[in-house]
């Protein structure tokens, strides 16, 4: 019986989460078996599936050939394909939640797709921006020698000191 009250509760829940849009993006990785000609054609079908659900676009990117960090695995027409490269792209839009999921069901059924990941993001820029190197007008500090006079030393002095500490 908590379990019922629990799914309403629930379904509320959504309800509330589909009547008020929310900004995500979409960054995906297309399969490089895509013919760089075809790449504006996919990108193009990207944009209007996002659009077909009643998104709007707020920023994108057109996918560019990347050389992945490891190998990934994709199963096509039951044939497992390893690829080392990948076509990365992403799209910034706004999008009710039950409109997302539709979308994720769409883009889970496209071969082209080697991966993808949505996420609730911010409207604002996000791109982090290249970090400060220090050229070489920067110098680390020489440290300054002491400029006192060197002093003689007199052997039999120290000769003298080392007998007094020895016979205490």
């Amino acid at each position: 019986m908590q379990d019922g009250e629990f799914k309403v509760n629930n379904d509320n829940l959504s309800e509330k989460d589909d009547s008020t849009a929310k900004v995500y993006e979409l960054g995906y990785l297309l399969v490089p078996k895509i013919a760089e000609e075809d790449i504006a054609i996919n990108y193009g079908n990207i944009k209007e599936l996002v659009l077909s659900f009643s998104g709007e676009i707020i920023a994108d990117e057109i996918p560019k050939l990347i050389t992945l960090a490891y190998p990934m695995p994709k199963v096509i027409s039951n044939v497992r394909h390893k690829f080392k490269t990948a076509y990365f792209g992403w799209t910034k839009f706004i999008m009710t939640t039950g409109q997302v999921l539709e979308l994720k069901k769409h883009v889970d059924l496209d071969p082209n797709f080697i991966r993808f990941l949505i996420v609730k993001t911010v409207k604002e820029n996000t791109i982090a921006s290249k970090r400060f190197v220090r050229g070489d007008s920067y110098k680390r500090p020489v440290a300054r020698k002491n400029t006192e006079e060197n002093i003689p030393i007199n052997k039999e002095e120290i000769d003298k000191e080392i007998d007094a500490l020895i016979a205490v």
